[in-house]
């Protein structure tokens, strides 16, 4: 595996092999593309009822869905957010997702996540609030993704429940191989 830089990155998105769209030269920098914020989000609520993963639930109960071109989290908050951008990778290529740095040295926290070759669509990333509130808007450049390529195209590539997802998307679990 080899991390890719902006001239790799820019050639796949040339060749149609990798596509961002909508795609903005200027969030790409020697080896990472930032990614925007858009104005769907969902907020994890605190709650003492129990999600059971196996059992269909009303997802009011630990999920808010909200839309705006603004908005804060506040101290030890969880929210979903979504990409403005759309994203599909080839089949021998992966992303690593990560923070901001100027975003992490505010106290915000996020899992790194990684994006399977064969993925598209929007990501949805946790961020974990700060000490303190902090606001956002949509269009913030909030995450960052860096690539990277597989000697060899993988044999199988990403097929999962999220692949084409639009939004913040909120957990998918199966009940006995059936989606819930």
């Amino acid at each position: 595996m080899n991390f890719l830089g902006n001239y790799e990155i820019t050639s796949l998105i040339r060749s149609g092999n990798l596509k961002i769209e909508p795609f903005i030269p200027k969030l790409l920098s020697c080896n990472k593309l930032d990614l925007r914020i858009s104005d769907d989000f969902v907020r994890l609520k605190n709650t003492m009822k129990v999600f059971g993963p196996k059992k269909k639930k009303d997802t009011s109960i630990f999920f808010h869905r909200e839309k705006g071109s603004e908005f804060v989290i506040y101290p030890n908050e969880r929210v979903l957010m979504c990409t403005i951008e759309h994203l599909r990778l080839p089949n021998n290529v992966i992303g690593l997702v990560g923070l901001r740095s100027s975003f992490s040295r505010l106290g915000l926290q996020t899992n790194m996540g990684i994006v399977d070759p064969g993925f598209s669509g929007q990501l949805t990333l946790e961020i974990f609030g700060s000490s303190f509130p902090v606001r956002f808007h949509a269009g913030d450049r909030v995450f960052h993704i860096i690539f990277a390529g597989c000697k060899l195209e993988t044999v199988m590539t990403y097929a999962g429940k999220y692949k084409n997802q639009k939004g913040a998307t909120l957990p998918k679990f199966e009940n006995n191989g059936k989606p819930m």
